[in-house]
């Protein structure tokens, strides 16, 4: 994922950056708009870290998006395989209850 997508995305990721450097104002990280020369800047101001530091953290933070966002496309996954295991299960549960009911009508005549 490259940085132009973390700016596109940055109403949805400003809330873990919000988190992940806690002396940022979320008014603030508004602002950056995700733009990335901003964000360094701004890191630099408030932490009074080095420009070289700065893109350090700024990495980091855009791994720690990449994992989560392969973590929640996991998950999603995970969800909709489950979701499907349950359908075919309340599928079969169904199609049992009918066989059943069948049989019965047959042999109370």
């Amino acid at each position: 994922m490259g940085w132009d997508r973390i700016e596109g995305q940055w109403k949805q990721r400003r809330g873990k950056a919000v988190s992940h450097w806690g002396k940022m104002m979320n008014d603030e990280l508004a602002a950056i708009s995700g733009k990335h020369e901003e964000l360094v800047g701004k890191l630099q101001e408030k932490y009074g870290v080095a420009k070289e530091e700065a893109k350090r953290q700024v990495t980091e933070f855009k791994k720690v998006v990449e994992q989560l966002k392969m973590s929640n496309t996991k998950l999603t996954e995970m969800q909709k395989a489950l979701n499907k295991q349950l359908e075919a299960g309340r599928n079969s549960v169904k199609s049992r209850t009918t066989v059943k009911v069948k049989n019965r009508s047959k042999t109370s005549r």
